[in-house]
């Protein structure tokens, strides 16, 4: 039975894309803004800008205090946050139906008129917390730079993709306040934004209140640059080593992928699935359960927008075991997906777990607004969230060969090694 998710959509004059989804289950609404500025956005010696505004808009605005806009939500009974990736920075609140006007009134106000509270002061305190937050979830977590060395092996130098969310602390340290102001200017806008409301509201609702707090708003963006034309698989293997103070040793084996979107993307998907995406993936049956080389296998990809998406597949070492012979088990098995292909079971079973991470996403109220934004903002396409199952299950175990041939051959992957540090050398430097 095909999904059928509510979806109305109207473009103000301003740009802004509204999409309204109604649902009056419980009485509360989720308002989600996708601004489409990510770290693929930032340019070299400014990265990091994208993530630091993620900071810097709860730090006030032209009518409401540092720190006011989560107090008065959460007086109201609501929850909220952002977040940053490399296509994009969201926010999102979930309210009860009587303090949507207050969210979109607050929401209006910081993507209108932050400026008017990024001042060196605001500047300075937000780039602190953002050094604390790399040292907290990077620099003192095992493995924890990890995906970043993962980002650079995999894109080359002056991608888009190349450099993480997180930005350099150098470049954060450089930045001016005209800087931080300039980057502000460039990339939040209405007609840069998609604002979905999905909860306790009609259509003509939801229309009328964007209109009332974000009508008045300037069409300002910056003209965005065609995407980067599709990025071939690398041409031969890409190693890195590190020798680290972690749990048990950790191999992440990368490959450039198509991008977000498209029928191939999707297959290599279900690819990797078969490899180490399920709990009765090929790797986890051999490595897991029969040879015990490894203590955890996990395989997904990422999809993107800008030329390329990400797939990579993440091997625990059991300890005393050789990291050596897990990547030549790897390599083994997508040797073998590409001659043999999948079985009826793997596609099967990959479909069901698609089927159920779907649906279970969707039947969240916030997550179903958090994909609403998405497909509008990267594709233009809301009603992916009622049509991705369907190709899902399109998917033939011929599509799996033809990405695994062209995308996941041996010689196009890129790994990364984080191996334990050799106890005669710790004690040597201790």
């Amino acid at each position: 039975m095909p999904l059928d998710y509510p979806i109305h959509r109207r473009t103000l004059a301003n740009g802004l894309r509204v999409v309204v989804s109604p649902d009056h289950t419980v009485p509360n609404v989720t308002v989600n803004l996708w601004v489409g500025v990510g770290s693929r956005h930032e340019q070299a010696g400014r990265t990091g800008f994208a993530h630091l505004f993620e900071h810097l808009m709860f730090q006030g605005s032209r009518e409401v205090r540092s720190g006011e806009h989560f107090e008065a939500l959460m007086a109201e009974g609501g929850r909220l946050n952002a977040t940053t990736w490399f296509d994009r920075t969201n926010y999102f609140e979930t309210v009860p139906t009587g303090a949507l006007e207050l969210a979109l009134w607050l929401e209006a106000d910081r993507h209108g008129h932050l400026l008017d509270a990024v001042n060196q002061e605001n500047l300075d305190n937000q780039r602190d917390v953002v050094k604390e937050e790399k040292r907290q979830r990077y620099d003192n977590q095992p493995y924890g730079n990890a995906l970043i060395d993962v980002y650079a092996a995999v894109f080359p130098e002056g991608h888009p993709y190349h450099h993480p969310t997180i930005g350099s602390m150098e470049d954060l340290d450089a930045a001016s306040l005209e800087d931080v102001h300039a980057f502000f200017r460039r990339h939040y806008a209405p007609d840069n934004t998609v604002l979905t409301l999905c909860g306790d509201l009609e259509p003509d609702t939801g229309f009328d209140l964007a209109e009332r707090y974000f009508g008045g708003l300037e069409a300002r963006a910056e003209d965005r640059r065609p995407a980067l034309a599709q990025l071939e698989p690398l041409t031969e293997p890409v190693r890195l080593e590190r020798r680290e103070a972690v749990p048990n040793d950790r191999l992440h084996v990368a490959f450039r992928l198509p991008v977000d979107g498209t029928d191939e993307l999707v297959a290599a998907t279900v690819a990797l699935d078969c490899l180490g995406g399920l709990s009765s993936s090929r790797l986890v049956r051999r490595l897991v359960r029969r040879e015990q080389t490894a203590v955890g296998v996990h395989a997904t990809a990422w999809g993107f927008v800008d030329g390329v998406s990400l797939g990579f597949v993440v091997l625990d070492v059991t300890p005393g075991a050789d990291p050596a012979d897990l990547e030549a088990a790897l390599v083994e098995e997508l040797a073998r997906l590409a001659e043999e292909g999948p079985t009826e079971a793997e596609l099967e079973a990959s479909v069901a777990q698609s089927e159920r991470a779907w649906l279970s996403a969707l039947a969240s109220q916030e997550e179903r607004a958090d994909l609403l934004s998405r497909y509008t903002l990267l594709h233009d396409d809301p009603q992916v969230v009622n049509t991705h199952l369907d190709r899902v299950r399109a998917v033939t175990a011929a599509d799996v060969v033809a990405v695994t041939r062209r995308w996941l051959r041996p010689e196009s992957r890129a790994v990364v090694a984080y191996l334990q540090v050799d106890v005669a050398d710790a004690e040597a430097v201790a």
